[in-house]
């Protein structure tokens, strides 16, 4: 059994994907802007990712922009049957690189649109609305106008499942009742725990959870009790992050992103890290101590 099978399975939407995925965000240049530093190196991480049995990518037009989905095109298109490409939209790029709101009907059915023409599709498999109201994090405010415009994008076709992204649970419970919804994608990890109870609501209705940033992101958390764990076990900090997160809840699907084959290896070998109950109690404690 390879690595990665042993993070096991989960539903998205119709597919069963393995719980160990990639995100393709880190494929663009600094500041998620631009092309990468090394376009070879890039798409021979996209290779090996496939190769190595993952089967769940996530990616959106806005990385780049376009960079990422084109990448993704050049270095996989034919596509394997089993794989899932989850892509979003609700946000574009400015000339500065900033990250803005494009909620208009014609910005979201146009990003639908960029994103099936780069990544070379017919129909995406998953469109998580990413919600902008502040770029930062979760903020209140109705999703029923711009979910009810990807809805519409879905029954056109175009879109078969539709996710959430950037939300609160108060929008996601909004969100179930004008549509089907199939993962939701918010910041999570030991020490970012806000979401703990919506993971399990959702856990309990078979809705995937995505966390993004499982070591801090932009600002990376600093940890002694992470770091003195990884090391007893003989692992990296992320290693044992993304093995705690496997272990947290069996809906939770990973996607850790990097733009180096030696470090996606290391990233897919957490699926084999086992983690003793009490290196899971002190990881458990940083939530609660935040």
């Amino acid at each position: 059994m390879s690595n990665i099978e042993l993070s096991d399975t989960f539903t998205l939407g119709d597919r069963t994907v393995k719980r160990l995925g990639y995100g393709a965000m880190q494929l663009a240049g600094p500041g998620v802007f631009g092309p990468p530093r090394d376009r070879d190196a890039a798409l021979a991480v996209l290779r090996e990712a496939v190769e190595s049995g993952v089967n769940h990518i996530d990616t959106s037009d806005f990385y780049g922009p376009h960079v990422t989905n084109q990448l993704i095109r050049e270095a996989l298109h034919p596509y394997p049957d089993d794989l899932v490409i989850v892509t979003k939209i609700g946000a574009r790029r400015g000339q500065d690189a900033s990250w803005l709101p494009a909620f208009s009907s014609e910005e979201l059915a146009q990003a639908v649109h960029d994103n099936l023409h780069n990544l070379g599709l017919n129909v995406l498999d998953v469109v998580n609305l990413r919600i902008m109201f502040d770029p930062h994090g979760p903020a209140e405010g109705s999703i029923e106008a711009p979910l009810t415009i990807l809805a519409e994008l879905q029954r056109q076709g175009l879109v078969r499942h539709i996710g959430l992204s950037n939300v609160t649970p108060a929008q996601v419970a909004e969100g179930r009742r004008i549509c089907d919804i199939v993962c939701v994608q918010n910041q999570y990890n030991l020490v970012h725990r806000a979401d703990d109870a919506l993971i399990d609501d959702l856990a309990r209705d078979g809705i995937a959870y995505v966390p993004f940033f499982p070591l801090g992101g932009f600002t990376p958390l600093q940890s002694s009790t992470l770091s003195d764990v990884a090391r007893r076990l003989g692992a990296t900090p992320m290693q044992v992050a993304l093995a705690w997160l496997l272990r947290r809840a069996p809906n939770i699907l990973l996607i850790p992103g990097t733009s180096s084959v030696a470090h996606l290896k290391e990233n897919l070998a957490s699926a084999e890290l086992d983690l003793p109950d009490d290196a899971l109690e002190e990881l458990d404690g940083l939530g609660r101590s935040a």
